[in-house]
């Protein structure tokens, strides 16, 4: 059997471990159900690994052999790439990384059916491995819908909570509306090509536009499709549900949501453009690279203002999420082969420190109830452990070498050059400095206690985003945490040093990305005194504004300008519907003056 004819089971394994955890789930004893399901993503992840390794050349497989005739084709194409099967990789190791931080301790509705939480985990790493590897752009879609519909259920997991009911249903009304914009853009890309496997649109808009170049449908079927990609990645100013949905999601959910689930709004970005509108019948390199940069320094910049002036830890590290989306998006918006690479690395790195940072603030929340910074003050002295991982994952987050963070945020800078370079190392040190002033806060207790002064959290603080009257996740407050929950965080975090500092592993992730992208490039990732210089300088500024803001708070509070910013996440879903028709547009207009010009 040739590897190719594998492909299928990446998707196809953890869906019937799911099926057969619904199946069996109430005759099955809890422990039983959790080591299946672990079982199952475990080996997903070891066959995406296998897959990996044999992936040069790209391996190709047309499902239930429909294979083209005279060059036309109507069968699922999966492609099995060193992006593509390295991001399934990562998502099946994350989601074997969320089940081991959730045994036997989670709280999990509906009693009585111990397969349920389990079955929609492995639910969900089905959707997004067959994202990963799907080479048509309807089956992206169809993955894309599967990956989202689970993703509202596990949002709103604990349904007796009204607070989780209202995050879900926020999550799924947004989504959904960036999933139609996808599909109204599939069909118009199918209408004018007949085809639906990237490749061949690709091919066929470059046939049509022969001589007079894309027109107001290729711009169209563009920007249609990349909006539900964006609105997945939580780009601004799409990105008001996350933050929303991270609040109330149960904390191994979190992990996956941060870790790979907005990144693989990234990669789509990356691929399908690449694979379908880079060439001359598609958006010219100058407006789409202009649309994708603008994009993400907007994010970049929006998520690292709103990280800094959140008091809900879960919310914070949401906010960094969407402040790192913005960092991705400009070293894939550069269309440069080095930055790619240092993109891919930098996402992978970031997954194993986010996943970490939420284990830890899931920590803080089964043993005192809140993860409002504020409430928690001093109280987690005895977290030790938790508390260094967590003062050590925010220097990653800043860019702290060897970590992967640090080398990916450094080949991503020396790419991307320029004015550029400013933002990234900005976005990492403010986005690293609030994750270190909430250390030194909860678990040191350094600084003066603060009180909640009026308005601080903008008008829903008191109540709904300040953290303070959460319930904890496994049904009472833990007396000991157990070993699971502590070890996870720490193994997530070291594999975040390993892929900066094993030798060769940067450039084997380089390799990997530039035989999937621009063909006969070969990868140079390595360390250089530039950007460690660079990265030294991001952490130290991190640590830097953190200590002052734990010395004195007043002087870094929240001022006048950014009350209205913080507004805008204002909570309801219809106000976030705007925003999505107001971004599409800008990113119609961002990429219109190639269009125009021909």
């Amino acid at each position: 059997m040739t590897p190719s004819r594998l492909l299928p089971l990446l998707p196809a394994v953890p869906l019937l471990g799911a099926a057969l955890l619904v199946a069996a789930g109430r005759r099955l004893p809890r422990l039983a159900a959790e080591v299946f399901g672990s079982l199952a993503a475990a080996a997903t992840a070891v066959l995406a690994i296998v897959l990996l390794l044999r992936s040069s050349p790209p391996l190709t497989e047309w499902v239930g052999g429909w294979f083209p005739v005279g060059g036309e084709s109507v069968g699922i194409v999966l492609t099995g790439d060193g992006a593509g099967l390295g991001m399934a990789a990562l998502v099946s190791l994350l989601t074997l990384a969320a089940l081991a931080y959730s045994w036997r301790y989670f709280d999990e509705p509906p009693h009585g059916h111990a397969g349920a939480f389990p079955a929609l985990i492995l639910l969900f790493q089905g959707g997004m491995c067959g994202f990963a590897i799907a080479g048509d752009l309807f089956d992206a879609f169809v993955f894309f819908e599967l990956m989202s519909v689970v993703a509202y259920a596990l949002t709103g997991y604990r349904i007796d909570e009204a607070k989780a009911v209202q995050g879900a249903l926020g999550f799924a009304l947004v989504n959904s509306l960036g999933a139609y914009f996808m599909l109204m853009g599939i069909a118009l890309l199918y209408a004018r090509t007949g085809q639906l496997a990237m490749a061949k649109i690709g091919q066929g808009l470059d046939a049509a536009a022969a001589g007079h170049g894309p027109d107001a449908l290729v711009l169209a079927g563009f920007v249609l499709f990349l909006t539900g990609l964006l609105v997945k990645a939580a780009a601004v100013p799409f990105q008001f549900w996350l933050p929303d949905a991270h609040a109330v999601a149960p904390t191994p959910v979190c992990m996956l949501l941060s870790g790979v689930m907005v990144e693989l709004g990234v990669y789509g970005v990356w691929r399908v453009y690449g694979t379908v509108f880079s060439g001359p019948g598609g958006i010219p390199a100058a407006d789409a690279s202009r649309a994708l940069v603008v994009l993400g320094v907007l994010t970049a910049a929006v998520g690292s203002v709103m990280c800094w002036y959140q008091r809900h830890i879960k919310r914070l590290l949401a906010f960094s999420t969407i402040a790192h989306t913005g960092l991705f998006l400009i070293g894939v918006g550069t269309l440069k082969a080095a930055a790619d690479e240092g993109t891919a690395l930098y996402i992978l790195a970031h997954a194993g420190v986010k996943a970490a940072l939420f284990a830890c603030a899931g920590i803080l929340l089964d043993r005192y109830g809140s993860v409002d910074e504020f409430t928690l003050h001093g109280r987690a002295r005895r977290l030790r452990g938790t508390g260094a991982v967590f003062a050590v994952g925010a220097l990653a987050l800043a860019g702290l070498p060897p970590f992967g963070t640090g080398l990916g945020k450094a080949l991503s800078e020396e790419a991307v050059g320029g004015p550029l370079t400013v933002v990234y190392v900005a976005a990492s040190a403010l986005t690293g400095a609030a994750v270190l002033r909430v250390a030194a806060r909860v678990f040191l207790g350094l600084g003066p206690r603060t009180r909640e002064r009026e308005g601080e959290g903008g008008e829903r603080d008191a109540d709904t985003t300040s953290g303070s009257a959460e319930e904890p996740e496994t049904g009472r407050r833990l007396d000991k945490v157990p070993l699971t929950m502590r070890t996870v965080p720490v193994v997530l975090l070291l594999a975040a040093l390993a892929a900066g500092a094993v030798p060769g592993f940067a450039a084997a992730v380089g390799d990997a990305v530039d035989e999937a992208g621009t063909r006969g490039v070969f990868s140079t990732a390595h360390w250089t005194v530039t950007g460690v210089l660079l990265d030294l300088l991001s952490a130290l500024l991190a640590v830097a504004v953190a200590g002052v803001a734990v010395a004195r708070p007043g002087l870094l509070a929240a001022p006048g300008w950014a009350l209205p910013l913080r507004r805008l996440q204002s909570g309801h879903v219809g106000d976030y519907v705007a925003w999505l028709v107001v971004g599409s547009a800008l990113l119609g207009a961002l990429a219109l003056p190639g269009v125009l010009g021909r």
